[in-house]
């Protein structure tokens, strides 16, 4: 009477998850190797207020992974029935 539900493959990880994922990895790994090297002279950030370093700091991994994320293709699930890719 009832069709049986319908099973669909496993998604795979989008490409777009795994390059905004590396993307901010990176940055982040960026952005501390920059931190670091810039300990030994605080006069290269001391001059912005704390509120600004705090908000500042962290948005470069953010926006380097959501322009990874952007520029990477869609991954396709031709697996799906038209309706529902």
């Amino acid at each position: 009477m009832h069709n049986a539900p319908i099973e669909y493959g496993k998604p795979p990880v989008e490409a777009k998850v795994k390059w905004a994922s590396l993307g901010g990895f990176l940055g982040s790994v960026g952005l501390l190797a920059v931190l670091q090297a810039v300990d030994a002279d605080h006069s290269l950030i001391a001059w912005w207020p704390d509120w600004a370093e705090a908000v500042t700091i962290p948005l470069l991994p953010t926006a380097i992974g959501a322009v990874a994320g952007w520029k990477a293709k869609h991954t396709a699930r031709p697996d799906l029935p038209v309706n529902k890719r």
